[in-house]
């Protein structure tokens, strides 16, 4: 299984062609110089990402990715012709948006959720951009500020920024005073975090994230508007791509070194979670992308069509 395909496409054109084919408009300088280490990081193992992501695929019979035309219909029937292979959709795997309701309204929850009781309905915004790549320590400030900048109730899931130490502890990873001019409009927590509860809860009403597959899919099964701070790997692609479906609004950015201030981010988080006519626009279209998302019975039977393609292989390899 290979990654989602409007970033799988843009990799392996990108291999000739960095700036033209990735998603609603080309990628800005710094998520092309990110890219840099799939090409020329060898490792121990002396070949790189790129070496290994064309290998398997010449040598594969089929490439199924976790997509679907439903989801991601502009580049979906691109795939095979691009790739040269057979392409198989495994939809998009969602988890069960039913146990996750159950578990954030069940009376022993976790105390982020217990926090969120609190608060009216919509009002919350989950902040939480994944562990395995955490942002510089100044950016994480500039996150921190414009959060209090904007005005808007959050709940912010914090990893420790590249930069802190390991002997940093949680009130040194935040700007000074942060936690106290804040208390009464959000909870900073840097243990683990319930997070599909949280998506669940009825207090939220938007998700701050870094637009890894997984978060979208979680995040937009609740119908939840996007702000967007993409940060590596296929995150850019899938910024730029649920925002071509108006799903949110991506913070803005320095098209050079990736850099944000505390302005944009404000900026961005009142746009998508103040009242008014942007916030109604992205939860007309988070509703539209909930529709393919919550649609158990289409992705329960592109996991069956697949597990056919692969019976099909099969015996067409037990007869030769």
């Amino acid at each position: 299984m290979l990654p989602p395909t409007a970033a799988l496409i843009a990799t392996v054109l990108s291999h000739s062609q960095p700036s033209e084919h990735d998603g609603a408009r080309a990628p800005p300088r710094y998520e092309r110089e990110g890219r840099e280490p799939i090409y020329n990081d060898h490792g121990v193992s002396g070949m790189s990402i790129m070496q290994r992501l064309l290998l398997t695929k010449e040598r594969c019979t089929v490439v199924a990715i976790r997509s679907c035309v439903e989801w991601e219909p502009e580049s979906f029937p691109l795939a095979a012709t691009i790739l040269g292979k057979p392409v198989v959709p495994l939809g998009l795997l969602p988890p069960s948006a039913d146990a996750a309701r159950r578990a954030a309204t069940s009376g022993a929850e976790h105390a982020t959720v217990r926090w969120l009781d609190a608060q009216p309905p919509g009002s919350v915004a989950y902040v939480a951009l994944g562990s395995e790549v955490p942002l510089r320590m100044e950016q994480e400030h500039e996150l921190a500020l414009g959060l209090e900048r904007s005005g808007i109730d959050f709940l912010w899931a914090l990893r420790k920024p590249s930069g802190a130490g390991a002997a940093a502890v949680d009130a040194d990873i935040l700007p000074p005073g942060f936690q106290e001019r804040t208390r009464g409009q959000g909870l900073v927590t840097t243990e683990w975090v319930p997070q599909m509860s949280i998506l669940a809860h009825a207090a939220v009403g938007g998700f701050l994230t870094h637009c890894g597959r997984s978060s979208l899919i979680e995040g937009l099964l609740f119908g939840h508007p996007l702000v967007m701070l993409p940060i590596f790997g296929d995150q850019g692609p899938n910024a730029r791509q649920m925002e071509a479906k108006k799903v949110g609004l991506q913070v803005a950015r320095d098209e050079n070194d990736g850099s944000f201030d505390r302005r944009v981010v404000a900026a961005a988080v009142r746009a998508v979670m103040a009242d008014g006519e942007a916030r109604r626009g992205f939860l007309a279209g988070a509703a539209r992308m909930q529709e393919v998302v919550a649609d158990t019975e289409r992705h329960e039977r592109y996991i069956d069509q697949f597990v056919q393609q692969l019976r099909s292989y099969s015996a067409v390899g037990a007869t030769n």
